[in-house]
Order: C-alpha cells, then sequence, then structure tokens
C-alpha cells in the first residue's frame, strides 16, 4: 500500500478524497489535513511515498519538493483557474489535478505519477453559468477566487491591491457572465 498525504482546506472535498483513496486498494491515507497544518513533524510521524496538496499551498508544494524530493506531489484546485497550473508546476509539483468527484480519474492520474510520470492537463475549460473559465479574465479569475474563500470586498481589494469599486465591478461582470443574481450564487456554484 502506498502512503497518501492529503492536504485539502476544504473539509467536504478532503473528506471525498480521503474515501477515494480509502476505497482504492492501492492506497492508504497516512494523514489528512488542512494546508496551513502541514509541518515537518507531521511528514515524520506520517510518512507517505504522495501527497495530494491544494494550490492555496503552492508554497507548501515547493517546500516540500525540497525537504522531501522522494515524495511524489499533485497540485490540486476546485477552482477553473489556468494560474493555479502554471503556479503547481513551477513550485515543483509532479502532477496535476482539477477536482471533480470521480475516483477512477484520480486514482488513475495517482497511478501514473507514481509510476513517473508527470499529468498535466493540456487545457481545462469549464462551465460556470451561463460562461465557460476561458472567458473570464485573469483578475476575474482572481476576484472569483477570493469570493469563494469567503473574504469582504474590501478584504480582495486590500489582497489584490485594487479599489472597492474595481471588486464590485469584477463582481458584477462575474455575475454577468455565469447569468448568476447574486454573489451567494456565483460562490456556490464556483
Amino acid at each position: 500500500m502506498i502512503a497518501v498525504l492529503i492536504a485539502e482546506n476544504d473539509p467536504m472535498v478532503r473528506a471525498l478524497i480521503e474515501l477515494f483513496v480509502s476505497e482504492s486498494g492501492s492506497y492508504q491515507v497516512a494523514a489528512s489535513i488542512c494546508c496551513h497544518h502541514l509541518t515537518p513533524e507531521l511528514l515524520k510521524e506520517h510518512p507517505a511515498q504522495l501527497a495530494l496538496i491544494n494550490t492555496d499551498g503552492l508554497e507548501t508544494i515547493a517546500w516540500l519538493k525540497r525537504e522531501y524530493p522522494n515524495v511524489k506531489l499533485i497540485a490540486m484546485t476546485g477552482m477553473p483557474d489556468h494560474s493555479c497550473m502554471t503556479g503547481a508546476r513551477e513550485n515543483g509539483a509532479d502532477s496535476f489535478w482539477y477536482q471533480q468527484p470521480d475516483a477512477k480519474a484520480l486514482i488513475a492520474l495517482m497511478d501514473r505519477t507514481m509510476a513517473g510520470e508527470s499529468v498535466y492537463p493540456q487545457q481545462m475549460v469549464v462551465r460556470l453559468g451561463q460562461a465557460l473559465s476561458t472567458d473570464f479574465t485573469d483578475r476575474e479569475l482572481q476576484v472569483l477566487r477570493e469570493v469563494v474563500a469567503g473574504s469582504t470586498d474590501a478584504e480582495i481589494g486590500e489582497k489584490l491591491g485594487i479599489s472597492l469599486r474595481t471588486v464590485k465591478g469584477h463582481i458584477q461582470n462575474l455575475r454577468e457572465k455565469t447569468g448568476y443574481r447574486n454573489r451567494t450564487e456565483l460562490a456556490v456554484h464556483a
């Protein structure tokens, strides 16, 4: 059995991945945590040959690759954002997975990664309401990521270095492109 470390901030997504891994027959969960709980001590207590890490932890991927070069790393995200894939590659992730509720696809990706392949999708196009992920600007995707994380408009503006008015404009553009009536619908569906 191959030991797997899962680092995912969303508890429901983490539980689903744990289930996929546990039922695979080839893999077992060594530890399952939020990204920010990943520490050298944890890896010493729960050694793993493979780590699945949310792209919220890109700096964690770089650190893990430096400190544990033999651990295979799969970066993952549920956001239709191509910059996540670029960041994962730049930080040393062996493979990349756009999260989806498909156990066979995840296990196949894990198998290929453990066999030494580096697996990155060519391009991921996701439908969000009436729009495709390719319909959004990079800035709109940054704002969307923050909306999904629960950030207020003011927090988004501060984090991205843009005005409150600009944040509201991006959210309005996202709503118009997707057809969602409000910010909550947008965040839930994203």
